[in-house]
């Protein structure tokens, strides 16, 4: 194995890690696991309005779906990064080292994911918002929590995890192996995980050049997180 691969799977690791005792954290009672799955599930509607016109477009909607889906939305991770857990060995054996890097980013975004959400629903309980998240109540906890290197590396990461899948679809032999391996990932309990590897090389190859659909998502993203950080909380929107 070499050394490339070597970093790679020790990063996987530690953002396995991470990611599982954060997510353990947060859904230590079941008022947190509330709590967490009612502010991403109001980030998810926010997403989706922000990004509609990638949504609907015929070109980008698969990728604009996969980063709401299985990148940004409310969806619980545990069982893809336990499939991934399982099987870290065989993936750095068998891998290319850019998939191998991707699939520790994502795990990695999952867990930043994870702090930054912890921080604004301590952030939106004390300003009494948690159970009715508005527009003011977000940007009002967004600016509360204090922490825009964090959220600058959220976007910076997104954007990396896109350029990587961006990447992986220029690997033939890539899409050959996920082919193959849908049958015997399933027999294998490791359906969560193909799948998300799918859905992803799938969504990017029927897209093209990423480029115009990254910078889009940054350019707005980076805009709402400025306007949230400096607006004072009453006069902020989503758009």
């Amino acid at each position: 194995m070499n050394d490339e691969k070597q970093e790679y799977a020790a990063l996987l690791r530690h953002n396995l890690s991470r990611a599982r005792n954060l997510r353990a954290a947060a859904a230590a009672s079941s008022d947190d696991r509330a709590d967490r799955h009612r502010l991403r599930e109001w980030q998810s509607l926010r997403l989706a309005r922000t990004h509609r016109d990638l949504l609907d477009s015929p070109r980008y909607g698969p990728a604009a779906r996969f980063f709401l889906d299985d990148l940004y939305g409310p969806k619980d991770f545990s069982r893809r990064d336990d499939e991934v857990e399982r099987i870290v060995p065989l993936m750095t054996r068998l891998l290319p080292p850019s998939a191998l890097r991707t699939i520790a980013m994502a795990v990695g975004l999952d867990a930043l994911s994870e702090e930054l959400d912890n921080a604004m629903i301590v952030a939106l309980r004390e300003a009494g918002c948690m159970r009715q998240i508005d527009d003011q109540a977000y940007a009002g906890a967004y600016r509360a929590c204090n922490n825009r290197p964090q959220r600058e590396a959220q976007i910076r990461r997104v954007g990396e995890i896109g350029g990587a899948l961006a990447g992986l679809t220029r690997m033939p032999l890539l899409a050959s192996m996920l082919r193959m391996m849908r049958g015997p990932a399933h027999v294998a309990g490791l359906a969560e995980l193909h799948e998300f590897l799918n859905r992803g090389f799938a969504a990017f190859k029927h897209m093209g050049a990423a480029d115009e659909f990254l910078r889009t998502v940054r350019d707005r993203e980076i805009a709402l997180m400025v306007a949230w950080l400096a607006a004072p909380p009453d006069r902020t929107t989503v758009s």
